[in-house]
């Protein structure tokens, strides 16, 4: 709340959801992945080929987060709000674990 009070600019509060990169030796490899991480429920997942042919695949959750909390120094929410947006991020997290 401190660092907020000082702030004069826009501040927003970010939870970025849960990201793991696999590197790939086949394709066959990345879309066997690609089906268990879907299938768990990171629906946000994808496979890319590079130039090179290198294969990655990623494991992306949807747990994200992003609130404006200031404007050009104004605080726009209640620090009851601050409090409930760490709550759920906190949770988000637990969920990523």
């Amino acid at each position: 709340m401190t660092a907020l009070e000082k702030a004069t600019g826009d501040v927003v509060f970010k939870f970025e959801p849960f990201v793991l990169h696999v590197l790939c030796q086949e394709l066959q490899d990345a879309q066997m992945l690609h089906s268990v991480a879907v299938d768990s429920g990171f629906r946000n997942s994808g496979i890319t080929v590079g130039k090179g042919g290198k294969i990655t695949m990623a494991v992306r959750s949807t747990h994200c987060l992003e609130v404006p909390l200031s404007h050009k120094g104004r605080l726009m929410v209640s620090e009851e709000y601050i409090e409930f947006l760490v709550h759920v991020a906190n949770q988000k997290m637990e969920e990523n674990i």
